[in-house]
């Protein structure tokens, strides 16, 4: 069984200075674990570390502004934190770049492209491409989460640059965890955090929203119990509903329907139906 937060492990975890990674750093500092926080706001970081010192102390907090689009300052982070403090037991690949969708759209920019794509995938790539090894070699439970999206599962219309990256952690997220199972022996595990409405970095709570907080709880139970889809609801949205938009999505190509049907008007009376009605599967819980 997998645990994301282990007294005496290690978390790395980017994207670490607010939001859900500051979240998840707070709850490893309440396990008792050594932290790695990475994130580009210097000024966040450095609030953040020193509110996690006060927790586990000084010596057990180290910071870094490597970019996770670079692949080589995170090399050089892994190589920096395996000399002092060992492998990670939790890697959380959670950095993500958001640029809210242009008039363009699909022609928006090719630099927002291009950030969007550095940051949200290769990221993650660059963080497991860096910290596997020494996951491996040590033999040890441990645990890779990557911090996903419920638009790379269900793609609405607005942010295709957004959508397109998230839909490629997801397909990225399966193979990494397909591979850990098949290697002998091998005792990491991985797992997408897919998260519902929640309130970030400086933006104000709303009604509905979850607190970061919530997703970090969410997900160690879903870890705990190996669960790979770490699909979280809100206040406004249930899991039922993410589902069943899940599964109208899906069957938008056995069905060979237009593309994103759900928003296609001359589907718009048989998308509300089928919400309306239980789904045709397992609820899966």
């Amino acid at each position: 069984m997998a645990e994301a937060f282990t007294q005496n492990g290690l978390a790395v975890i980017t994207g670490g200075a607010s939001g859900i990674g500051r979240a998840a750093a707070r709850q490893a500092a309440k396990a008792g674990m050594k932290i790695v926080l990475v994130d580009v706001n210097a000024a966040k970081l450095a609030l953040t570390a020193a509110e996690l010192a006060g927790m586990v102390g000084v010596d057990n907090v180290l910071i870094s502004t490597a970019d996770v689009a670079d692949p080589a300052p995170m090399v050089a982070l892994a190589q920096t934190v395996i000399a002092r403090f060992g492998s990670p037991t939790l890697l959380m690949n959670n950095a993500a770049a958001f640029v809210s969708g242009g008039a363009g759209g699909i022609l928006d920019p090719i630099e927002n492209w291009q950030r969007l794509f550095g940051v949200n995938v290769l990221g993650p790539v660059n963080g497991v491409q860096a910290f596997l090894p020494a996951m491996l070699e040590a033999g040890m439970p441990a645990v890779i989460v990557n911090t996903g999206s419920k638009q790379g599962l269900t793609n609405p219309p607005g942010n295709p640059a957004y959508n397109t990256s998230k839909a490629a952690v997801n397909a990225y997220t399966q193979n990494l965890a397909r591979d850990l199972r098949e290697r002998p022996g091998c005792r990491v595990t991985a797992h997408l955090l897919i998260p519902g409405w929640t309130t970030t970095g400086e933006a104000e709570h709303r009604q509905g929203a979850w607190l970061p907080e919530q997703v970090i709880a969410f997900m160690d139970e879903a870890i705990a119990r190996d669960g790979f889809f770490i699909l979280c609801p809100d206040d406004e949205t249930s899991t039922t509903t993410d589902r069943k938009r899940i599964y109208w999505n899906a069957m938008d190509i056995v069905q060979n329907r237009p593309a994103l049907s759900r928003w296609h008007p001359d589907y718009k009376d048989e998308f509300a139906a089928f919400m309306a009605r239980d789904l045709p599967i397992d609820d899966g819980d």
